[in-house]
């Protein structure tokens, strides 16, 4: 594991100073590459975004990273390690590019959702946007440092993360009196043109 990310970058394409920055994390088993094709796709040229590569190795694919291990006998090992690691770089991130974490929207995929949700709720971000995530365990029963608005967005027929898990997390966050809005759509696993239009709206409306 190394002690800093690797990381792929997208500046404003149409400001010299941006709106504010976007940070997407990667799934499981995915790399920075595999989601870096979002920034156009978002059609936010006005924001910077950053796309880092998770710090471990998946253990099935050369090309892959992960958070943490999701393999039964080793679920959830690195987590720590990871967490604390994201955290740090991300609180280093205002002095690379000169925008706070109050104009920063921290989003993710699936594993990398769920590390968006696990970080978000310690640090002052403009807001969290989850897609096809979920709430690690341990955090269901802990008082959040940060109260960032949250997108959240799951397909009803995820065979990877059941919806349960994002009804699970809508739940809890709402029990901490953080505003939820909470979309689920007839799909599997993956990110659909109605996800990109709500993220682009809750970018819209939260990170400037």
């Amino acid at each position: 594991m190394s002690n800093s990310f690797n990381f792929l970058q997208v500046p404003p394409q149409t400001a010299k100073t941006a709106k504010g920055l976007i940070v997407v994390l990667h799934g499981w088993g995915a790399n920075a590459q595999d989601v870096a094709s979002l920034a156009s796709i978002f059609q936010l040229p006005e924001y910077h975004f950053i796309f880092p590569d998770a710090p471990y190795a998946y253990p099935y694919s050369p090309m892959g990273k992960a958070w943490y291990d999701l393999r039964m006998e080793k679920m959830y090992q690195g987590l720590p390690e990871s967490r604390q690691l994201l955290i740090d770089w991300l609180l280093s991130l205002e002095a690379e590019t000169g925008i706070p974490l109050s104009q920063t929207i921290l989003s993710g995929f699936s594993q990398g959702g769920a590390m968006t949700l696990d970080v978000g709720l310690k640090l002052p971000f403009a807001g969290l946007v989850v897609m096809s995530g979920y709430l690690h365990p341990e955090l269901e029963n802990t008082t959040p440092n940060q109260i960032s608005p949250v997108l959240i967005t799951h397909g009803r027929y995820d065979e990877v993360v059941p919806l349960a898990a994002a009804k699970r997390a809508k739940t809890t966050l709402e029990s901490m009196g953080i505003g939820v809005q909470y979309h689920e759509f007839d799909m599997g696993h993956e990110i659909r043109p109605q996800t990109i239009d709500l993220f682009r709206n809750f970018v819209t409306a939260n990170g400037e």
